[in-house]
């Protein structure tokens, strides 16, 4: 795998992990990092990558491919929107241009506030997520499924008197659709009007997708559940969707490019909330 991320590594590499971080079960922050070709996992995560390679060789193509999606939509909530504020829930470990690094590269004032509830995400975060001088980078440790504490936590940070962006990315796969359809409105009903939402979750229909999940399941790392792209789309209800709407990810405002785009099963879009 070429890598994303090969210059991020965990404070302390080459020793003891934390503590409170368990080695002996792998952890999709982890195993993503491992697909991304990081440094950031143990060989059970490896392990547990190794067994969804197998049936779903592309997985690399499509991890790279939702982190470039990424890039583009900060870009475009930066540079077009004129956001100046990111709650990006779920951040996974960081990688190479996380989304204060974009979004601060077009405008240095732009506040990012990342929550996860990982562990290993947070010694992370602690040690790499810097902000640059103007802008400010902060770290929330809460729980996906309490959208209020995650609203009250940021709003220490974030101004929600202002347009703000809501990052799901890749994240809303881990819950059931029905708590997913729930959980979205209370987020971004904690924003205000000309707020933007930007998701992006795996598909279902690709060749593979079906044996991966079950094998990522298997592994007893947290379950991912990819969706029809149909059922992504239901998430934005009641937003505008930004032009080409809930797409594949390398169909969303692709760079300019000599080379085609490699089709992947993931979809994603943004949209604001009127």
């Amino acid at each position: 795998m070429s890598s994303d991320d090969a210059s991020s590594s965990w404070p302390g590499a080459g020793t003891d992990p934390p503590r409170d971080i368990d080695t002996g079960v792998p952890q999709s922050a982890r195993i993503w990092n491992y697909w991304l070709g990081g440094k950031n996992n143990y060989p059970v995560d490896r392990a547990a990558g190794d067994e969804v390679l197998r049936v779903y060789p592309r997985m690399p193509d499509a991890a790279r491919a939702a982190r470039h999606f990424i890039a583009r939509v900060v870009r475009h909530l930066v540079a077009e929107a004129g956001i100046r504020q990111f709650l990006d829930v779920g951040t996974g470990l960081p990688t190479v241009d996380n989304t204060h690094e974009i979004a601060q590269r077009a405008a240095p004032e732009c506040k990012v506030v990342y929550v996860d509830n990982d562990p290993l995400v947070l010694a992370h975060a602690r040690a790499l997520l810097t902000s640059s001088p103007e802008g400010v980078t902060v770290y929330v440790d809460a729980d996906l499924h309490d959208p209020e504490t995650i609203l009250r936590e940021a709003g220490r940070t974030l101004d929600f008197g202002r347009p703000t962006a809501l990052m799901l990315m890749g994240i809303l796969g881990h819950i059931d659709h029905d708590v997913a359809l729930t959980i979205v409105p209370r987020l971004m009903a904690g924003l205000p009007s000309g707020s933007y939402l930007g998701i992006y979750d795996f598909t279902d229909t690709g060749a593979g997708v079906k044996e991966a999940e079950r094998l990522y399941e298997e592994s007893g790392t947290l379950p991912y559940h990819p969706r029809p792209l149909e059922k992504i789309a239901a998430l934005f209800q009641g937003l505008e969707p930004v032009p080409p709407g809930v797409v594949e990810v390398s169909r969303w405002r692709p760079d300019p490019s000599p080379l085609p785009q490699t089709p992947v099963d993931v979809a994603g879009g943004v949209a604001r909330k009127p």
